[in-house]
């Protein structure tokens, strides 16, 4: 009588790992992860050989100390006394603060204009495709000269305000100051109870998200919509004025003043900042333009016209129908425009805008001859900073796009 037996194991081999399709993957990955660490290693011991040929350390040691020269906006305290490290904060700050203004403004400019871009009105389709196509087909250097060109030459010298005959005059109630030197506005001074002020304030914010969710969720379960725009503004302004008289006035205005040759007080824009800033919200804004015309073309036509023969006004069809629609579409190259706009703020230098690449990658790096460490840290900083933009626009797309199965 014949009986059945399992068949026999065959033994591992190291030819397996070559030609069989269940090791294979595996072993190119170990061998390619092996050739690469082994590249970055004779790279790095290079470095450090030619480095200590030339009498050169790697060390970052530098960063403590006295950094001995002068920056004209800053953020936080500094002083040519502070530390090289202190110097690369003050840049780091000025850098993140022109990014963070110019993706706004660059949003608001490119939605603008995609939308206008689409208009019937024939005039203004064309001079939205002029800035399109004149912004995107000049370097983003020469724009930022030319603005900061501009602000300089087109506008008056602080002198010029002096006098009962003076040839230039403040504007808005004499509070605003436009010169060659910078845009002087009145700054806020904070006294006692400002702090609750600004908590009363961040709670109206976040008050106003919180009623969006709850009209948002109760118009999907009910369709009866809320008024989510007169009710956001009234949570944005009433209880932080109330607060404001309640507590005693805690904040005031520090208006500038002409004295001597400038003027001092309040707060000042320079021009240098100034023109980064427009340039790099008009460049890019140029591209985010069509980058929205685009999502807002993906759209079916069908959704426009179910709209308008529900009775839908045009801007209430944009708003509530397209633009949701076209987001899916928008988000993934505007994260990249994003990070455009952060990376092309170093060309600050050109116009003498202090950001991270003047201070930490271009002063601190002349003083110390430490090349290679101010180089790797700025470029760690510029990683950091995009991993931040990208990580942060990836979680508002999974939140937007379409749920699937």
């Amino acid at each position: 009588m014949a009986t059945l037996t399992d068949p026999p194991q065959q033994s591992f081999q190291l030819s397996q790992l070559i030609y069989d399709t269940r090791y294979r993957s595996t072993t190119i990955q170990v061998v390619a992860f092996i050739l690469i660490m082994a590249g970055i290693w004779w790279l790095g011991n290079n470095v450090v050989t030619n480095l200590a040929a030339r009498g050169k350390d790697f060390d970052f040691g530098f960063l403590g100390s006295r950094a001995g020269y002068d920056i004209n906006q800053m953020l936080v305290e500094y002083s040519n006394d502070s530390t090289h490290a202190r110097a690369a904060l003050v840049g780091i700050l000025n850098t993140l603060l022109v990014a963070f203004l110019g993706c706004i403004a660059a949003t608001i400019i490119g939605v603008t204009a995609g939308v206008l871009r689409l208009s019937k009105n024939w005039i203004v389709g064309r001079l939205m495709t002029v800035y399109v196509e004149g912004f995107r087909n000049i370097p983003l250097l020469l724009w930022i000269i030319v603005i900061f060109a501009i602000m300089t030459e087109a506008t008056p010298q602080p002198r010029d305000f002096r006098g009962e005959d003076a040839e230039a005059s403040m504007i808005l109630w004499d509070s605003v100051a436009i010169t060659n030197r910078g845009i002087f506005m009145p700054a806020p001074q904070w006294g006692a109870n400002s702090l609750l002020l600004v908590a009363i304030f961040l709670a109206s914010i976040v008050g106003i998200f919180v009623y969006r969710s709850m009209a948002r969720k109760k118009q999907e379960q009910t369709g009866a919509q809320s008024p989510v725009f007169l009710v956001g503004l009234a949570l944005f302004f009433i209880p932080t004025l109330i607060a404001y008289f309640i507590l005693g006035r805690p904040v005031t205005l520090n208006y500038p003043e002409l004295g001597g040759f400038n003027f001092s007080g309040g707060l000042q824009l320079r021009n240098s900042f100034i023109a980064l800033w427009f340039a790099l919200s008009l460049y890019t804004g140029a591209f985010i333009a069509e980058i929205v015309r685009a999502g807002i073309l993906a759209v079916n036509k069908g959704q426009t016209e179910a709209s308008s023969a529900l009775g839908m006004r045009p801007n209430r069809t944009m708003n509530l129908v397209v633009l949701p629609q076209a987001l899916r579409v928008i988000i993934p190259p505007l994260i990249s425009q994003y990070l455009n706009l952060t990376k092309n703020s170093s060309l600050a230098i050109a116009v003498g805008y202090m950001d991270v690449r003047a201070t930490l990658g271009g002063i601190t790096v002349n003083q110390t001859g430490r090349e290679l460490e101010g180089m790797l840290l700025l470029g760690l900083f510029y990683l950091i900073t995009s991993l931040v933009i990208s990580g942060g626009m990836n979680l508002y797309n999974n939140s937007v796009k379409l749920q699937e199965r």
